[in-house]
């Protein structure tokens, strides 16, 4: 008899299925445009670029099939040093946050929080294309990208329909197709092949940019054609939405920049540049005006994508403002001893002492419970006690209430903090708060703010 987290999971992933697409039929093209970050993201802000196709599916990681009902397609993409292949197919959740089930998403993460989830994807459906080393131990190379992308950046969507005869056309062509590497920075990199992914369905719909990123394709170049090709094809149902960064201790991603926009924006770069060559700069400043090169933003109009709620509006400045106010006042007002900012930087300020939540979870060890959950394992003095990281499991835990309270006062600091890109829409919100409120019981502050407003009494953008 399957269990109850198994059924749960099956109806989550049926209702993403159901809200995802924003037309009748299954079948679409998505061109995903994600922010750089890490070392890359300091020398070269031109970030990645991958294809989700929502009626193609994966019999392997490196053989493709059409879906069967109540599957949501797979993302393709190409990765330099993922043992010799071109392109390894991964289903669109496991390829966001590395586990199975839309239940199994945590709702914060660590470093050895992913490196735990990747390897346990990895070892349980990666093994053909990422085998163990010879020690039993996890290999070495870029494979860790294929799984887990959420946890290390933003990623902006663009999504055009496609018929189920050109996703058929797609599985016999590239399956039938040598799948080994030629990777090549500058002409066989992951834009390029986004480009003749998105291509093949709608020809000569994306191209590079000889001026703008002297010649090489970029992620953020095919992101602006395609654009274009769809404000000259408006009888193509067509939408773009971003899929936020997971909350954590793991640095925020970059903007994504194109070639020269890239070198003009790094004082590194452009300095040194400006003071050997004016002329030079002077050149490089003309490229970036001439081709509006900083005028295009990803996230304008951008629905928000949660992966159990599907797409919605992103919250409003007047909502967030609402929420924000109302989180303050009930940290302001709760009784509690100590707080540490748990994930963001656990270990306090440098030269600070220690907090002791951010010591708890510093040292806490990742593990599964029993229906694939991530819980994290705590010591509390003599005790080993779970933490469940999960949204769907969070509240299971037989960790320090405090601690709980904690890790969501946290997560809607992150989720209500400004930026470039939208964070989260007014439900992803009010389900936290929801959290929160169970975690903090009906007669504490949060509840008794949280009940006392009523719809409409936020401004802003309401789903």
């Amino acid at each position: 008899m399957p269990s109850l987290g198994r059924i749960r999971r099956a109806l989550s992933t049926f209702l993403v299925l159901a809200s995802i697409s924003v037309w009748a039929h299954a079948s679409s093209a998505t061109l995903l445009l994600e922010e750089p970050y890490g070392k890359l993201g300091f020398f070269a802000a031109t970030g990645h670029a991958a294809v989700y196709l929502s009626g193609v599916c994966a019999e392997t990681p490196l053989k493709l099939r059409p879906c069967a009902p109540g599957e949501l397609g797979v993302v393709i993409s190409r990765y330099d040093g993922v043992s010799g292949y071109d392109w390894v197919a991964i289903p669109l959740i496991p390829y966001l946050y590395a586990v199975d089930g839309t239940d199994e998403i945590p709702l914060f993460a660590d470093a050895k929080l992913v490196n735990f989830l990747r390897d346990q994807y990895r070892r349980k459906h990666l093994e053909e294309a990422v085998p163990d080393l010879e020690s039993g131990a996890a290999p070495g190379g870029n494979w860790y990208e294929l799984v887990g992308s959420s946890y290390d950046r933003t990623v902006y969507a663009f999504e055009i329909e496609t018929t189920e005869a050109k996703d058929a056309e797609f599985i016999e062509k590239y399956n039938a197709a040598e799948n080994r590497s030629h990777f090549r920075t500058v002409s066989h990199n992951c834009a390029d092949f986004a480009k003749d992914v998105i291509n093949f369905y709608y020809p000569r719909s994306l191209h590079r940019s000889v001026v703008a990123d002297v010649g090489i394709t970029t992620p953020k170049q095919m992101a602006k054609t395609m654009m274009k090709y769809s404000a000259h094809h408006p009888e193509l149902k067509f939408a773009r939405w971003v899929i936020p960064q997971i909350p954590g201790s793991l640095a925020r991603s970059a903007p994504v920049h194109g070639v020269v926009e890239s070198f003009l924006k790094s004082k590194k770069y452009i300095v040194p540049s400006a003071i050997v060559s004016p002329v030079f700069a002077g050149c490089v400043v003309a490229v970036y005006v001439g081709t509006g090169a900083g005028r295009f933003d990803p996230s304008k109009q951008a629905l928000v994508y949660n992966a159990e709620r599907g797409l919605q509006p992103p919250l409003g400045d007047e909502d967030r403002r609402a929420f924000q106010l109302e989180l303050n006042h009930f940290m302001a007002s709760h009784p509690a001893a100590e707080r540490a900012d748990l994930w963001f930087d656990p270990f306090g300020k440098s030269g600070t002492r220690v907090e002791k939540w951010g010591r708890l979870l510093h040292d806490a060890a990742p593990e599964l419970d029993s229906d694939g959950r991530p819980v994290l394992r705590l010591h509390e003095g003599a005790d080993v006690v779970s933490l469940g990281v999960a949204a769907s499991n969070i509240l299971d835990s037989h960790a320090p209430e405090q601690l709980t309270q904690k890790v969501l006062e946290a997560r809607l600091q992150s989720e209500l903090r400004k930026g470039n890109a939208p964070k989260v829409s007014e439900s992803d919100v009010e389900h936290d708060w929801n959290l929160l409120q169970q975690v903090s019981g009906p007669d504490t502050e949060v509840a008794r703010t949280r009940s006392g407003l009523q719809p409409g009494m936020r401004g802003g953008n309401r789903p």
